[in-house]
């Protein structure tokens, strides 16, 4: 199991390849890669028990790669929590040293952290953190882009990005932010929205077509 792989298989579950099919346009779109470039890996994964792959459907995790998935990922929000928690690091700086501690992390290490930290369930970014015995409530899997005009929906997380996490910080967008979906501009164009919460009630913010992508929500 190379790292690559360990970080295929998370960005898989981190998209709800768990429960449901994922492309590789979602995959690439996470990676910032061209779409071709996801298939060979994908082919591997499917070759060694670790994904399912169906035709004109997309991509999904066995339990194998479920089981994979649960621990890097464990792994990674564990450290994103005690960067910010406890070194002050900014929420858009803490995915590449946390990228390098989670290979590197053995579950002793793991286990001293989670007490250290008081077993936290959620990450900076809004993500779950399984616990040891891998018990967790799923995050959600709908995506801003996904929700119909009109619908008013709650920030639930984001996808650790480091781009991402600068621009949504641009724009004053965070968790927990109740938005009602105003209009998805057509051709890849950004989606409006409007936040509920804030003191001025027709306080909009246009949400960039790929952003849209990385953020989940959940129902208001």
């Amino acid at each position: 199991m190379t790292p690559m792989k360990e970080d295929y298989l998370k960005i898989i579950f981190e998209l709800g390849g768990k429960s449901k099919k994922i492309s590789n346009k979602q995959i690439a779109m996470r990676l910032n890669i061209a779409a071709g470039s996801v298939t060979e890996m994908v082919t591997k994964l499917v070759e060694e028990g670790l994904a399912k792959h169906t035709p004109y459907a997309g991509i999904s995790l066995t339990e194998e790669g479920i089981q994979i998935a649960e621990i890097m990922v464990r792994k990674h929000r564990m450290w994103e929590t005690f960067l910010v928690e406890k070194l002050n690091y900014k929420l858009s700086e803490v995915d590449s040293d946390a990228e390098v501690l989670e290979h590197v992390t053995s579950d002793h290490l793991l286990g001293s952290l989670d007490k250290f930290l008081g077993y936290p369930t959620h990450c900076p970014h809004g993500g779950v953190i399984p616990d040891k015995e891998g018990n967790y409530q799923e995050d959600s899997h709908t995506l801003l882009a996904d929700v119909k005009e009109g619908a008013t929906v709650k920030v639930d997380r984001f996808i650790d990005n480091h781009e991402l996490l600068n621009y949504l910080d641009e724009i004053d967008l965070d968790i927990g932010d109740r938005i009602h979906v105003v209009h998805h501009a057509p051709f890849e164009g950004p989606t409006t929205v409007k936040l509920l919460d804030n003191e001025s009630p027709t306080d909009e913010r246009q949400i960039s077509y790929k952003a849209a992508h990385y953020v989940f929500v959940q129902e208001d």
